[in-house]
């Protein structure tokens, strides 16, 4: 070793030593209605032993979560459940499901050390509590490690399979923030900003639209944001770039960050595209990982009578950060950016207790290349660049999903055992690709699947297309909003189509006769509206809207078929129907 090797390793060496030094143990303090952890820089305070988060000091702050809000309104988990049958949970339908805040009955301390506490709430269900709550054994853990500047938390749900059928229509983590310290709210890079209060949606202040979520601000306290619609909704994300989100405390010398950090989705339902409310006015941030949401009834969880399950959603990291010396508050979400991918690097985490956590080594590897072959297009397979492709376990398991390289070639890593589906699709492509048998993933083991050709379905040459075959309805006609419901955030940005009540200006585009498109004459940017929607009347009612395709062909093939395929990127509560192909010859 040479000395200046020797003097870095000296150097590095006495920063650890420091960093124990100026970073004390974690503390452990049980009371008779709480329990609290504190590692000399968060303090988490939690109601015992039901198991929610009533205080989070931080940076000088007694309590970021909301004082004026009572106990169980603070930072909870949460869920929608039904009883099976013929009861269902999705709005708009028979049963609006129950909401409960999975309570615990016993605290367990699973571990308690100078490097780590890990607190078990734990709620084991029997026949007695049947109709009352959902037929689950919930176990909900919190972790805070020695200088870490947030905490943890996961749980597990199990189902016995003696136990009754039930349906989950959403479950997540809620935290309730100080109104009178968070007022800027941050979901992504082009999406931020300062929020209304929560108050301007009270009547008086606030106007209730089509849906109790959206509101018009009539009189809202800060005047800035009169005549502005407010509407969790148009705060979701999709689950691939769900990864942080949170709040900004300006208002004080040392502004203060509140983060919600999901380091993988693998616990999260229906693949990397689907929708999930993040942070909206409450202050409030959510980490969902189960909901219908923009689906409706298909992706309601149902549990048979006698259909055992158990799952682990977690752990999330709540990640609290500050700033000093003048600098500006949207630091605060560069940094919680950078902390997402180290908790990203660290993943699956080594310091969970629960043996349900699996760690790396308990975990599989599936790899291989996927290529795509259209006859029609080019009698060759190409190797496919960014296209997604994933594990999914049947039923309501665990799904794992990455993307293509340039050349097609993929690697799915940190697997939990199990029996899997492989599913892919392509962008540019209709369809969806499923590899034929089950891959069954082992501890350890790493599976290679070898080349995958996607072939789309096709009976013949391409005649005609209106649109992009990828899974969103970006590439259609948007329009303006109506002046009088805008969200301000939204003027002139790519996301245009969150504003709210876009779903109306069908109507007033189209007044009486519907969309008409010819092919190759219409363009889709222009002609095309984004969403197929129905047209209100005046009388409150609603009308089927029939859309036309015009389209000439220079031959036709009297014996032939000629097939009309379909790609939604969405569907919810509607009625698709094709009919009256008219030719003339």
């Amino acid at each position: 070793m040479n000395f200046t090797n020797h003097f870095l390793l000296l150097m590095f060496q006495f920063i650890l030593v420091l960093g124990h030094a100026t970073n004390p143990g974690v503390q452990l303090k049980i009371q008779d209605k709480y329990v609290v952890l504190d590692n000399g820089i968060v303090q988490v305070t939690i109601a015992k032993p039901e198991g929610y988060v009533t205080g989070i000091q931080y940076n000088g702050v007694d309590n970021l979560l909301e004082v004026l809000n009572n106990e169980t309104d603070r930072g909870y988990w949460d869920m929608v459940w039904d009883e099976g049958g013929n009861k269902t949970t999705a709005k708009g339908k028979k049963g609006k499901g129950k909401f409960e805040r999975m309570e615990a009955t016993n605290l367990k301390v699973i571990v308690e050390n100078e490097e780590q506490v890990e607190l078990s709430f734990t709620r084991i269900w029997n026949s007695s509590l049947e109709g009352k709550h959902a037929p689950l054994n919930i176990d909900k853990r919190y972790i805070l490690l020695r200088g870490s500047s947030g905490f943890y938390t996961y749980a597990i749900y199990e189902h016995l399979k003696e136990w009754p059928a039930f349906d989950i229509d959403n479950t997540r983590i809620a935290f309730k923030l100080r109104k009178d310290k968070f007022h800027y709210m941050v979901v992504a890079d082009n999406r931020q900003r300062f929020m209304p209060l929560p108050e301007d949606r009270e009547k008086g202040r606030g106007q209730i639209l089509d849906y109790p979520e959206a509101i018009l601000l009539v009189d809202p306290v800060e005047p800035e944001f009169k005549g502005e619609v407010d509407d969790k909704y148009q705060y979701s994300c999709e689950s691939r770039n769900n990864g942080v989100h949170g709040w900004i405390s300006s208002n004080s010398s040392q502004p203060t960050g509140f983060w919600l950090i999901t380091p993988s989705p693998e616990f999260r339902s229906a693949g990397p595209l689907k929708q999930y409310i993040a942070s909206h006015v409450g202050p409030t941030s959510l980490s969902v990982f189960h909901s219908t949401h923009y689906s409706g009834l298909d992706l309601l969880m149902k549990f048979g009578p006698n259909e055992p399950w158990k799952k682990v959603y977690g752990p999330i990291f709540i990640y609290l950060n500050s700033l000093h010396n003048g600098e500006s508050p949207t630091t605060l979400w560069k940094d919680a950016k950078q902390q997402m991918v180290n908790e990203v690097e660290s993943w699956p985490y080594t310091f969970p207790a629960s043996e349900e956590f699996l760690s790396s080594k308990q975990r599989g590897k599936v790899q291989g290349r996927l290529l795509v072959r259209d006859r029609y297009n080019k009698d060759a397979s190409i190797p496919v660049s960014g296209g997604y492709i994933g594990l999914a376990s049947p039923g309501d398991g665990y799904q794992f999903w990455t993307s293509t390289d340039d050349k097609g070639y993929f690697s799915i890593i940190n697997i939990r055992p199990g029996s899997y589906n492989l599913y892919s699709w392509v962008t540019g492509y209709i369809g969806d690709y499923k590899y034929g048998p089950i891959i069954n993933v082992t501890a350890g083991s790493e599976i290679n699947v070898g080349e995958l050709v996607y072939e789309p379905p096709r009976d013949g040459p391409t005649l005609w297309e209106i649109g992009i075959p990828d899974r969103s309805a970006a590439e259609f006609y948007v329009p303006d909003p109506n002046p009088k419901y805008i969200n301000k955030l939204y003027v002139n940005h790519p996301d245009r189509f969150r504003q709210y009540g876009l779903w109306k200006r069908y109507a007033d585009l189209y007044p009486k006769e519907d969309l008409v498109y010819t092919v190759n004459v219409s363009d889709y940017r222009k002609d095309w509206f984004f969403a197929h929607v129905s047209r209100k009347k005046d009388n409150n009612t609603y009308q089927a809207t029939t859309w036309k395709i015009n389209f000439n062909l220079d031959q036709v093939h009297t014996n032939g078929t000629y097939k009309l395929r379909v790609a939604l990127a969405s569907i919810h509560h509607a009625n698709l129907q094709v009919e009256n192909f008219a030719f003339i010859l």
